[in-house]
């Protein structure tokens, strides 16, 4: 293997910041003059991306080759487990869906995958001058030593030292890293060069005592306490991240209040808005995927975005979103049985515009027919019907980026408008007379819109991430045209350099350097 430098972050547990770690200090390398690549061997996520080759990988690794300003490839997370049940995922290796295994399936097949977790690293190493590597859960879980392709065994085909995170927010933060240090092999524990405290809020002086303990008992230095940064608006990995009342308005930073002034009105047929924003409302279905879909809308002064699981949550909606799902059929009976499409379908037909995005799309049509159990379970389910469509799950699995343009006649989005983004689906949707195509793409025609022009379909995650798409909305909605519209880039941008100067303040990035490797 090439001798470009390596460094991993590995955590106490999951969600201990390890993603957002390796972001900043690619962030940081970056800035510093190096090229760096980022590497995850295996991801379990459904919140995904499809690269510029058309391949499938974890949306977290793509957050880190951003915040590296270098283009994201599926060799920076080689494995790829998006969850069909609470016992089954798909696989999905260097890009591509392998099969759809039950987890005692994949503990017995994933020791197979290690040539690929070796061939992508080893490309990396190739291209890159540095390559940081994140862990996945944590490398203490003594009921996957052996079979455990994310952690010390990555760390060591890399011949990486690591950085050992715990996360403090939750408490117990000492016996987090020294109870993980126990547990860990003596070879395994000989890689750990320091540890870094995550999420701290407050006096650090408060912590002292306790860091002069770590560093005596475990002999190994504390090279920074990283504080909460507070609003840091980088896309999460999973939706643990999501608000947990997800019937009610979101918190601060997740959506408009009370920008207008109080003389606006709607245009048209719409409600005045007497000087609210548009309420927003998207399902929080059992299997959410790409959420991350909504963040430009969230982010965009006029709209107010708010998860619902229950039908209640829709009252007083202005536009009802179905997102994403990773299993079409399972969140469609969920649907029906908790009571929200029958919900969904009354506000329709009384005229609440409602868009779909890919499994979103394929639940607004009459029927989802998914023969051989591709998508977690054979059978026929019932639609909301709400466009004349219907999909039928095939085997091939369609991904690519995607861009085009509103061709179809409807009454949220002129025509003309850009879009552009990606595709990941399995089905394919078949539309009846009652149905126009919605958009005209690069490789032909997508999604669907009913005949009164209120009920949108696609299959392009990112749809909301286009200017032109939240603009047309808000003009619909007879919001003000001289609201600001964010630029996504530049907002990115600047927040990968709100979290690099977070590390830089509060970690001995010399230190780092220097365990590294790097003079």
């Amino acid at each position: 293997m090439p001798a470009a430098k390596t460094l991993m972050i590995q955590g106490t547990a999951s969600h201990a910041g390890k993603t957002l770690l390796v972001a900043g200090l690619a962030r940081i390398m970056a800035q510093d003059g190096f090229s760096v690549a980022p590497f995850k061997s295996q991801n379990m996520s459904l919140n995904s991306f499809v690269s510029a080759e058309g391949g499938e990988m974890g949306r977290a690794q793509v957050v880190q080759a951003e915040a590296a300003r270098v283009k994201p490839h599926t060799d920076m997370n080689p494995v790829l487990l998006k969850p069909t049940t609470d016992t089954g995922a798909q696989v999905v290796v260097q890009g591509k869906p392998v099969a759809t295994m039950t987890a005692q399936d994949y503990h017995d097949y994933k020791m197979g995958l290690m040539d690929a977790v070796y061939d992508s690293l080893d490309r990396l190493r190739r291209d890159f001058q540095v390559v940081l590597i994140e862990g996945a859960g944590s490398p203490a879980e003594v009921n996957f030593r052996g079979r455990d392709i994310a952690n010390m065994v990555v760390a060591e085909m890399a011949e990486a030292p690591v950085l050992l995170v715990g996360d403090i927010e939750r408490g117990g933060v000492f016996a987090q890293l020294v109870g993980t240090m126990e547990l860990l092999q003596d070879s395994d524990r000989q890689r750990v060069a320091g540890f870094i405290i995550n999420k701290f809020r407050g006096d650090r002086t408060i912590l002292e005592p306790g860091l002069d303990f770590l560093e005596s008992h475990c002999q190994r230095p504390v090279l920074g306490v990283v504080p909460y940064v507070k609003d840091l608006r980088v896309e999460e990995e999973d939706s643990v991240g999501l608000p947990q009342r997800s019937s009610e308005p979101p918190g601060p930073g997740q959506g408009a209040r009370a920008l207008f002034p109080s003389d606006v009105r709607g245009g048209g047929d719409r409600a005045a808005r007497h000087g609210d924003p548009v309420r927003v409302r998207i399902l929080r279905l059992p299997r959410l995927s790409n959420f991350t879909d909504f963040d430009a809308l969230s982010d965009c002064p006029g709209f107010e975005c708010g998860y619902v699981e229950h039908a209640a949550g829709l009252r007083g909606a202005d536009l009802i979103i179905i997102p994403g799902t990773k299993s079409t059929v399972a969140d469609l009976r969920f649907l029906w049985s908790s009571g929200i499409a029958a919900e969904v379908i009354r506000r329709a037909q009384g005229g609440t515009p409602v868009i779909g995005i890919c499994g979103g799309f394929q639940m607004l049509g009459k029927k989802v027919l998914d023969r051989r159990g591709l998508d977690g379970g054979a059978g026929s389910v019932k639609g909301l019907g709400l466009l004349d469509v219907e999909t039928v799950f095939e085997p091939e699995k369609e991904t690519r980026q995607q861009s085009g343009r509103i061709t179809g006649y409807n009454a949220l989005l002129p025509r003309g408008t850009a879009v552009s983004g990606y595709e990941i689906h399995m089905g394919q949707t078949y539309l009846g007379p009652q149905a126009a195509h919605l958009l005209g793409t690069r490789s032909g025609p997508d999604g669907a819109v009913s005949e009164n022009g209120l009920v949108l379909g696609t299959y392009m995650h990112g749809f909301f991430d286009s200017n032109e798409v939240l603009a047309g909305l808000l003009s619909w909605f007879g919001m003000p045209a001289e609201l600001p519209l964010i630029d996504r880039a530049a907002a990115k941008e600047h927040e990968y350099d709100r979290l690099a100067v977070a590390l830089r303040n509060s970690v001995d990035i010399e230190k780092i350097y220097e365990i590294a490797g790097l003079a």
